[in-house]
């Protein structure tokens, strides 16, 4: 069924639903909360009910908590059996966490995400691989709803495109992505709010976890590949959460001589891997070799198995 066809089922659905519970990847990045916060303040602004929330670990990063979260509730408080439930920027329902459950019993679950990597979940499905972001297909859904993109929904959606281009860096900004950002501009988002939070305020922990990450840094010139790793001892020593180091891999990535990024960031239960390419290497195949995912040039993926595995893995792959 074309991308259209199921924005206009998409919408039918959700204009004839009362209420309408939002969601997505767990540790919501910029894309995955600007999404749901601006489909339930859109919601909301037309006379439905509307949450959002995340399953565990339910934390919404500091650098992001300028955007309007009120409708956001605790995972128990989350419907256990939505009417309709839409998901946003994930892309397999095991990365919904506890509230797969509720994915799995919705009467109509509809998936919106850009992820080439997705599994083709839900009963409707709006997946576009060649968009820069969910952000972009949320602002088709609500052109597709006729909802207004008033001020704060224009600034949870430009929240999103920001951070999944890079500053609109990244390749798959087009033309179509900059007149969208023109657009919510217009509407009212304000940019520089943004780039402050998101870009340019980081807690004074995070300098030595940079610092722990760099001291760390092994360059691999022959497979043009540059990794290193990030400690729980290192987090602990910073007084910092995991989401609070979502950023390390941008300063890692920057050396001109790699190819690859490569960041490891232990957990209580292994590993989580963040993969950057400049554009000649699929990371988004290589994460999922690791059961992970994402795009060509950026991905990531969570493992138990000991670093050294891990860093040969990526090597065997960037051999070929």
């Amino acid at each position: 069924m074309d991308l259209e066809t199921q924005l206009r089922d998409a919408a039918a659905a959700i204009a004839a639903a009362p209420a309408i519970a939002i969601t997505g990847h767990v540790s919501p990045d910029g894309d995955a909360l600007g999404s749901a916060l601006a489909l339930a303040h859109a919601a909301r602004a037309a006379g439905k009910e509307a949450v959002v929330s995340f399953g565990s670990p339910f934390a919404i990063a500091e650098s992001l908590s300028f955007l309007d979260v009120d409708p956001v509730v605790p995972t128990d408080e989350f419907p256990v059996a939505p009417e309709c439930m839409v998901v946003f920027d994930c892309g397999s329902a095991d990365r919904l966490a506890e509230l797969g459950s509720a994915a799995s019993d919705a009467k109509t679950l509809i998936v919106v995400d850009h992820h080439v990597t997705n599994t083709g979940f839900g009963d409707i499905q709006i997946i576009d691989p060649d968009a820069a972001a969910s952000a972009q297909l949320a602002a088709r859904l609500l052109d597709a709803l006729g909802w207004e993109i008033d001020a704060r929904v224009a600034q949870c959606l430009l929240t999103g495109l920001v951070t999944d281009t890079g500053r609109f860096q990244y390749s798959a900004t087009t033309g179509e992505v900059m007149r969208l950002a023109g657009r919510l501009i217009d509407a009212g988002a304000v940019p520089e709010q943004i780039g402050q939070h998101v870009y340019e305020s980081v807690p004074f922990g995070y300098l030595s976890a940079s610092a722990a990450v760099l001291s760390r840094a092994v360059l691999e010139p022959d497979l043009g590949l540059i990794w290193s790793r990030l400690d729980l001892a290192d987090l602990e020593a910073a007084v910092l959460e995991h989401h609070a180091v979502d950023g390390l891999i941008d300063d890692l990535r920057i050396a001109r001589e790699a190819e690859v990024a490569l960041l490891l960031k232990e957990t209580a239960t292994g590993w989580k891997g963040s993969m950057r390419s400049r554009g000649a290497v699929d990371v988004g195949s290589i994460a999922a070799s690791f059961g992970g995912g994402g795009h060509h040039n950026a991905a990531g993926f969570t493992t138990d198995g000991p670093p050294e595995e891990i860093v040969e893995t990526v090597r065997a792959a960037l051999r070929g």
